[in-house]
């Protein structure tokens, strides 16, 4: 057989242990069909009965049968959560982040991938260009939704310039397969000064805007330039005359198209309205922060949640003295907070600093991308009060670390005082200051 999974563990009291399924046996086959990856796995395995054929470590073959209720996890788990290879990308973005990286990091983090699965299991975006015809029909099938797509413009020849892929163009076409399908969708355009922007722009918003309702949101964000950009496509940064264009046009067809759809469709992130000097729009803008992991929203979702939990304050004259740390994009927003909740607790002090990206350059404003070392640096020496506060995008999934792998210990070591890390909703920024 072609696809084979080892499995690595059966949870205890599952399914799988009652079958007597171990660690090293191999799933063959659901149902008669080989699994290809974890998609065909839960696709096949969620009916009330099925059949299971598993090679046990002695060699010999069992084919089980199974009842169980819709849904209900088998308990197996494998390898890896894809229970394939990862796919990395075959384009060569002029304005990919990871070829503007140091060299001497993690392995992992010059990985590029391109793996329409993640787009389901971690919320990547994908540009379709690695994606087969049978690949699609698999999301429609399964009803595998939302798919999120790296769009950044729909002038095929534009694509392929941009993304340096001669198929760049055609991917376009798969949209169209999804959209007839009814598959959800949200797309995000990376948006580069004089490139894609402008009338390119206007075009790309008016052609998406043809998949409504299926095609919920489309992002637009400024494209991130590091300082390490030596040998790579010139590109600009953009000023606060362009952010304010940009939010022009954003809003246009916000009118625009909420009257028919009920969904303001195309968004900006939180960073052109912090370089434009233009306050964050009202929350029903955000038609429920579809977009919220790409920084479309984020700030006003973490306003909207303090005030809710600000009214209900009793206030206190207790002594309390902390510090903060956060990149240049929230730090105007967090500083705001700050100031009101010490109107209610007037010897509140907090030490509030805003880091700048050494490590990356100072045109990197966002917090996930601040660096152990660049923390250390410029917080030593300085007053931290009590304890310090950062949010929890600094540290990389594993929650650990940062991504210079410098570890959360390791910083409190060097700054001698007890570090905390604070969820991002506006109700734990309180708790953590309180």
């Amino acid at each position: 057989m072609g696809h084979e999974h080892k499995i690595c563990a059966v949870a205890p009291g599952s399914i799988g242990e009652e079958l007597e399924l171990a660690p090293g046996d191999v799933l063959l086959a659901i149902n008669g069909q080989e699994i290809e990856d974890i998609f065909d796995y839960h696709y096949l395995s969620e009916d009330t009965y099925i059949e299971v054929l598993v090679r046990k470590l002695d060699g010999e073959e069992w084919l089980l049968e199974v009842e169980k209720d819709e849904d209900e996890e088998l308990g197996i788990t494998f390898d890896s959560s894809l229970m394939d290879e990862y796919r990395s990308c075959r384009n060569h973005c002029i304005f990919c982040f990871i070829d503007q990286m140091p060299k001497g990091m993690r392995q992992t983090l010059y990985f590029k991938d391109d793996d329409s699965r993640l787009s389901f299991l971690q919320g990547n975006y994908v540009t379709l260009t690695n994606m087969s015809d049978h690949d699609i029909q698999r999301i429609i099938r399964y009803r595998l939704e939302p798919i999120n797509i790296s769009f950044h413009t729909t002038n095929p020849k534009l694509r392929c310039r941009m993304l340096n892929n001669r198929f760049a163009g055609e991917a376009l076409k798969k949209v169209e397969k999804l959209y007839e399908a009814q598959t959800k969708m949200n797309g995000q355009i990376v948006l580069c000064k004089g490139i894609n922007d402008g009338a390119e722009l206007e075009r790309t918003i008016r052609d998406l805007s043809g998949y409504l309702p299926y095609l919920q949101s489309v992002s637009v964000v400024p494209v991130g330039l590091t300082k390490h950009r030596e040998g790579l496509y010139p590109l600009e940064p953009f000023t606060k005359e362009d952010a304010r264009e940009v939010l022009r046009l954003v809003h246009h067809w916000q009118k625009k198209l909420f009257p028919k759809f009920g969904l303001h469709f195309i968004h900006a992130s939180d960073e052109w309205y912090i370089l434009a000097g233009e306050d964050f729009p009202p929350e029903e803008v955000y038609d429920g922060y579809l977009q919220i992991e790409n920084g479309v929203g984020m700030m006003r979702s973490l306003i909207q949640e303090f005030d809710e939990a600000y009214g209900s304050l009793p206030g206190d004259e207790k002594e309390r003295d902390l510090s903060i740390a956060t990149g240049k994009l929230a730090y105007p927003t967090i500083s705001g907070l700050v100031r009101r909740l010490q109107r209610k607790y007037p010897n509140l002090s907090v030490h509030l600093y805003q880091i700048e990206n050494r490590f990356f350059g100072e045109r990197i404003t966002v917090s996930g991308l601040i660096t152990g070392q660049d923390l250390k640096e410029q917080l030593e020496g300085n007053p931290l009060g009590s304890k310090l506060l950062l949010p929890s995008d600094m540290l990389r999934a594993e929650g650990d670390c940062f991504l210079d792998d410098v570890t959360v210990e390791e910083l409190k070591n060097t700054l001698q005082v007890p570090v905390e890390i604070v969820k991002s909703r506006g109700r734990d920024l309180i708790e953590s200051i309180l």
